[in-house]
């Protein structure tokens, strides 16, 4: 496995990253035609910060400020590869939010819906779609300390949307031992949608590259960098790596729920669900949770956008997921004087099946053509099962 990882010991910005991805290795010419079609050409050099070479990147952007629905709009429009728009759209919905728990609901974007901002967003997600890696863990994130001035005037450092972004994530923070701001909200959100491991959970790994992102200001005695590494790591096995993809819904009837999660099937999800939950103000609703391989997660994204009416799905990609061993054993039994061969779907763990269950599909067939309750035969079947399987030492009694 190829996991990317991190290291914001002096904090991350937009350019940051994309810096370090491309000294990792990112494609420059992919990530140019990004960023040049939502602001214009960037300019990416070598620079040297405390004696560490490291790359720069500049969007030279003006100073305008766009909504939400602009910068969305800005995003679908530019020229990123398909998986690269969607997760910057993930990451403007994540400062969104943020935005919103300060400010309340209708919050206008500031500094980060500035261009450089949209820019930066576009290019670190095709920077990362480009390496292609199997998973992304971050280090405990230097944030800063003291005050800073933006648009609401005098505010202190963490920004209080960079707090926001944290504290709906799974990543650690340090204060760090600088009196200035060290990480962005947008280098916050960033890391906060790439992150897919945690960095204890590794285990050995080997170093195959390592990348410096620099950042603009060039202090003496200590990289203002951001590091990046990409890492060798032993393949987890007895699994798969799956996206999970959420939403919360208020405004959809049982009937249109069951309607999506069959149409999400019919579609390719591993497994679709709705899971009853009290929403803000009281409110009834339903978690509507799909896992979905990689491939197929733009296409379910689509229907739960269509068949829903959600304005937000949230995507947790890369997840590993444990998986037993599974094969399908055939069962013979006599009902109602006639012979009847069903599969039955087995579990297995170290040579013993831990779980085993008729196939659906052939149990309900053969109770309909028989007149009998479907539970009749799938207790038959399953006793016969568990009797054939003690027999030949695979089950334990």
């Amino acid at each position: 496995m190829n996991i990317l990882l991190f290291d914001p010991f002096n904090g991350a910005a937009g350019d940051m990253i994309i810096g370090s991805l491309l000294d990792l290795g990112a494609d420059e010419g992919l990530i140019r035609a990004a960023m040049r079609s939502v602001v214009g050409e960037p300019t990416i050099e070598r620079v040297d910060r405390s004696g560490i070479r490291a790359v720069q990147v500049k969007t030279h952007a003006p100073v305008d400020h766009r909504t939400l629905t602009e910068v969305l709009d800005r995003v679908a429009g530019s020229d990123a590869p398909a998986p690269a728009r969607e997760m910057a759209r993930r990451v403007f919905l994540r400062i969104h939010r943020a935005e919103e728990s300060i400010h309340g609901t209708g919050a206008h974007f500031h500094e980060v819906g500035a261009d450089d901002a949209v820019a930066d967003v576009v290019g670190a997600c095709t920077a990362l779609h480009s390496l292609d890696v199997d998973g992304v863990a971050v280090r405990p994130v230097a944030l800063g300390r003291g005050f800073a001035v933006g648009a609401h005037g005098t505010f202190p450092i963490p920004a209080p949307a960079t707090v926001a972004i944290f504290a709906a994530s799974d990543l650690q923070t340090v204060t760090g031992n600088e009196e200035r701001e060290l990480c962005t909200p947008t280098g916050a959100a960033l890391l906060a949608e790439f992150s897919t491991v945690r960095p204890e959970d590794l285990g050995p790994t080997g170093i195959k590259a390592v990348g410096y992102g620099a950042g603009s200001r060039n202090p003496a005695g200590k990289p203002n960098v951001l590091r990046s590494m990409l890492l060798s790591a032993e393949e987890q096995t007895n699994g798969d790596r799956v996206d999970i993809l959420e939403t919360n819904v208020d405004d959809v009837t049982g009937e249109a729920l069951a309607y999506t999660l069959g149409r999400l099937m019919e579609e390719g999800a591993r497994d679709a669900s709705a899971i009853p939950l009290v929403m803000k103000k009281g409110r009834s609703g339903h978690l509507v949770r799909v896992v979905s391989h990689p491939d197929t997660t733009d296409r379910l994204v689509g229907v739960m956008a269509r068949e829903l009416g959600t304005l937000g799905i949230r995507c947790i990609p890369m997840v590993h997921r444990a998986v037993a061993e599974r094969t399908v054993e055939p069962v013979t039994v006599r009902l109602r004087d006639r012979e009847w061969t069903i599969d039955v779907k087995c579990g297995w763990s170290e040579g013993k099946i831990t779980s085993f269950k008729a196939e659906y599909e052939q149990a309900a067939a053969c109770a309909r053509e028989l007149g009998i309750p479907l539970r009749e035969v799938t207790g038959t079947i399953e006793a016969a099962a568990r009797a054939q399987f003690i027999e030949r030492g695979v089950l334990t009694p």
